[in-house]
């Protein structure tokens, strides 16, 4: 059941956007590549069979080890709780959860950052996954499908646990590094260099690719958004501008989340980016897509890049 809080946001969001939509289909499903990293484009060269260690660590991992999405390494199990099996250890399609999310719950960019959110925002999600009324073609659904609601919930309590903690730096820049999409969905650096114009885009990779490759759970990522998209993202979130209803409405007046409202502020660009495109186009539905709905659906594709570049800006 919805918290009392989502459904007087929606109301709220309703009461706002009470002016016409726009006489036109729902959009289609547009997902730009930039925001959707579905394909690997380019492997990456083929890792030996020396094991590999992270500075402060006192283990090691080969890259098979690491890469092995049912036993994720733990590479500083001093520094967060004891966490149950579902997160070290997965089976079949019900792969480990610390493997994309990281052991410190605050993921890769094509996962999500765990920490902050409560407890039943966590298990809602996991249950719209399993139903199909949220969609993550490429894991979700099928991880979803294979975890025990008690396992479910175990892993939302520890990851309910962790501390959010500022992970990804949002630079504005006119020109980007040239990249491709290789290896667990993640954007890296061409090898030949080069640069090229950011356009309507949000450049996403690691501040240390060979640190990231070892699923460090510490090392983050720059995002690299367009000039000015920051400020304009701003003033979209604080008044609305005439399209949506101002953020902190429903998720708190510092942005990081009320009750079961999610935290926004400090989360991955390119996440925020993807769930405005679902809410948008009406594939993500489930507990939270009646609240969402009428905030998004007057967005243009730049609010999306300006809403989510100044909301990944700011401190978690």
């Amino acid at each position: 059941m919805l918290s009392r809080k989502v459904w007087s946001c929606g109301l709220a969001c309703l009461l706002a956007l009470a002016a016409p939509v726009r006489s036109q289909p729902p959009h289609t499903a547009h997902y730009p590549s930039w925001a959707f990293p579905l394909k690997v484009e380019k492997l990456l060269p083929p890792e030996g069979s020396q094991p590999k260690t992270l500075p402060g660590s006192t283990r090691s991992y080969t890259q098979e080890q690491i890469d092995d999405l049912l036993n994720p390494p733990d590479w500083f199990p001093d520094r967060r709780p004891d966490p149950p099996a579902i997160i070290l250890k997965g089976r079949g399609d019900a792969l480990a959860c610390g493997a994309c999310h990281l052991m410190s719950g605050l993921g890769h960019p094509e996962s999500a950052d765990l920490t902050g959110l409560s407890v039943n925002y966590m298990v809602q999600q996991m249950k719209d996954f399993r139903t199909g009324s949220r969609i993550d073609v490429p894991r979700m659904n099928k991880i979803a499908a294979a975890v025990s609601e008690e396992e479910s919930l175990a892993a939302a309590q520890w990851f309910a646990r962790l501390t959010p903690r500022p992970f990804t730096r949002v630079v504005e820049a006119h020109t980007v590094p040239r990249t491709f999409v290789g290896d667990g969905r993640m954007r890296y650096m061409e090898p030949g260099g080069g640069t090229e114009p950011i356009g309507d885009r949000i450049i996403t990779i690691p501040e240390d690719p060979v640190r990231a490759r070892l699923r460090d759970p510490y090392s983050g990522f720059i995002a690299y958004v367009p000039p000015g998209s920051i400020a304009k993202g701003r003033a979209l979130a604080q008044t609305g501008g005439g399209r949506t209803v101002p953020c902190a409405l429903c998720h708190g007046t510092d942005l990081k989340g009320a009750g079961d409202v999610p935290r926004l502020a400090g989360v991955h660009p390119i996440y925020i980016a993807r769930q405005l495109y679902r809410f948008r186009d009406r594939t993500r539905n489930g507990a939270a897509a009646a609240a969402m709905r009428p905030s998004v659906e007057r967005l243009t594709d730049e609010d999306i890049v300006n809403l989510s570049a100044y909301l990944g800006s700011l401190a978690p």
